[in-house]
């Protein structure tokens, strides 16, 4: 079976599907892996790193989507009019994997579904123990909280943690963070390795232990119902009978 690994156009896209490490791995296991010319270089692997790793490094997009069984990408394949017909180009049968995000990328889903392709979103894997290696939306949103604070730590005019100087103290930056998800938390932890002082709260009040072991203080908002996931924090609404 052949994976091909497209290079990604989205702007500013750095992301490559499948790393060196990962072809290798994958082709001990069996597969062949073909990767776009390039493909990786954004993300700093270069396409001799792809050849030692015992993947093919091809420069025609068209024929490699077309040769594959299965294509591995970041973002939804490229539609007729963006320079790159991805869907057109794979072979029908052939099997798509990556985070397409069905509800954004409406008509990409649809192109597959008329050119037979099966399509998994791994964006849309269960946030479950069995399925966490597949799971990319928690995985970038860990990295998003992560960068988050970096961010912020760069545009704050101060230090995050306390410091003493000739000057005298500097004192720690206080840092709230609003919503205790995979980002949140992560943001939360990096902000106290950082050296801040850190509170945080969530519409969720069952994650106020999470948000202590993680070691920011929880600042709770008090709601009439549960916004716990698979509930409505929206007030029932009464309607009158004709």
């Amino acid at each position: 079976m052949r994976i091909a690994v497209p290079m990604e156009t989205a702007p500013r896209e750095r992301r490559v599907a499948l790393v060196p490490e990962s072809c290798k791995k994958l082709i001990q296991s069996g597969y062949q892996v073909a990767v776009e010319a390039r493909a990786g270089e954004a993300a700093g692997y270069a396409d001799q790193a792809y050849r030692d790793a015992g993947a093919s490094v091809e420069a025609d997009a068209a024929a490699l989507l077309g040769s594959a069984d299965i294509v591995a990408k970041v973002n939804p394949p490229a539609l007729a009019g963006s320079g790159r017909d991805e869907v057109a180009w794979m072979k029908p049968g052939a099997i798509y994997l990556g985070s397409l995000m069905p509800l954004r990328n409406l008509e990409a889903v649809k192109a597959l579904a008329a050119r037979k392709v099966t399509a998994f979103a791994t964006d849309a894997i269960p946030r479950t123990t069995r399925a966490q290696a597949m799971d990319t939306l928690s995985s970038m949103a860990n990295i998003a909280g992560y960068k988050g604070v970096l961010l912020a730590a760069v545009e704050l005019n101060r230090y995050f943690p306390m410091l003493m100087t000739a000057a005298g103290m500097v004192f720690p930056a206080k840092v709230f963070v609003i919503g205790a998800g995979v980002a949140g938390l992560q943001a939360i932890a990096t902000a106290r390795r950082l050296g801040a002082n850190v509170l945080a709260t969530d519409v969720r009040p069952e994650v106020k232990e999470q948000i202590e072991s993680v070691g920011a203080k929880y600042v709770g908002i008090e709601l009439k119902d549960s916004a716990a996931a698979g509930t409505s924090i929206m007030p029932p609404i009464s309607i009158p009978r004709s």
